[in-house]
């Protein structure tokens, strides 16, 4: 059996103690990498020195430019079979590299994986913990044949990575290169595939302002542009058919709420809204109380619906600037909020 090489690549940018603890944990692989490529995104608090102690090949940047260059620039000079990407604020398992080989050698056909946050999220905050694991329920119970990629946590056949160009360096800031790359990667006839198996510990710690920010101006706008321009909306991952149906039901109940004022009957339909979102999620919601008890269930109900919101929101108001911008210029819409 050939040998299949593996080549790490991760951006960074001012990683601090999380960027510790991902390098510490590459070196408790049981399946060592075959290499590790650090790209230091223009950094300030001298992370790339960090990387060189630990022995990675590291290649500085003077100015950040993103991950998304970062990222190309890692894959370019790697000399693995399998680029795999992973964040500067994630760790590995043990096992991690070894699944990632074992999947690639009994499926010689996939191009590409990507894995799963784990349900152990290092920083202790209900957001961090709500945020991270919500992204572990999202992915354990998707799909396993994937249409978009994930730069924390996926593996890519080098030689496929640099025939569809890489990720888009136009995306200046941590946005959805990745989930446009998945999207060519689809286009062009490239498999990829979710491994719920693969798995690792995001680090982050979430704040109410910078996780509404992140999810607003890096997720759902510069997403709602790319799924209009492509015309492409899978019912994959956070675009699940009860997600769509979720949105609506809670912007009618903040409808009813509202004017119920008014019409006090709207509270009746206020009360069947709130049931019907319940039922909807009632899955997630167990998810949350077997991992976590039922105060944290209750507390993750309020924040998941204003996710719906917001999430709508933004959603809409990406459509209506993607119309005017049709009906006003012959020009394509730009990309929202990632710059």
């Amino acid at each position: 059996m050939s040998l299949l090489t593996i080549s790490i690549v991760i951006p960074v940018y001012n990683g601090g103690a999380s960027f510790r603890e991902c390098l510490a944990s590459l070196t408790l692989s049981r399946r060592p990498a075959d290499e590790v490529i650090v790209v230091s995104d223009g950094d300030t608090d001298g992370s790339w020195q960090v990387a060189e102690a630990f022995g990675t090949k590291v290649f500085r940047l003077q100015r950040p430019g993103g991950p998304a260059q970062a990222r190309n620039i890692g894959a370019q000079a790697a000399q693995g079979d399998i680029v795999f990407f992973i964040d500067a604020d994630v760790t590995l398992h043990p096992n991690t590299l070894d699944l990632v080989e074992q999947q690639f050698r009994q499926h010689p056909q996939l191009d590409a994986l990507i894995g799963s946050y784990d349900d152990a999220p290092g920083a202790n905050n209900f957001l961090s913990q709500y945020k991270n694991l919500f992204h572990h329920y999202t992915h354990q119970v998707s799909s396993e044949i994937a249409s978009t990629f994930w730069g924390a946590c996926g593996a890519i056949r080098r030689s496929v990575f640099l025939q569809v160009g890489g990720f888009d360096e136009t995306y200046r800031k941590p946005c959805i290169e990745d989930i446009e790359l998945g999207y060519r990667l689809t286009r062009a006839g490239y498999s990829i595939a979710l491994c719920k198996e693969i798995q690792v510990k995001h680090l982050k710690q979430w704040e109410p302002l910078s996780l509404i920010k992140a999810e607003i101006f890096y997720r759902a706008l510069p997403w709602t542009t790319l799924i209009l321009r492509e015309r492409c909306a899978n019912a994959d991952l956070n675009l699940s058919h009860s997600n769509r149906f979720s949105v609506v039901f809670a912007f009618a109940l903040i409808g009813s709420v509202a004017a119920s004022g008014l019409y006090p009957w709207l509270l009746a339909i206020a009360l069947g809204l709130s049931l019907g979102l319940l039922v909807m999620n009632a899955e997630i919601y167990r998810f949350f109380y077997r991992k976590r008890g039922l105060l944290f269930a209750l507390q993750v109900i309020p924040w998941h619906w204003f996710y719906f919101l917001y999430g709508g929101a933004a959603f809409a108001y990406g459509t209506l600037i993607h119309i005017i911008s049709r009906v006003y210029s012959s020009k394509p819409v730009g990309r929202l909020g990632c710059f």
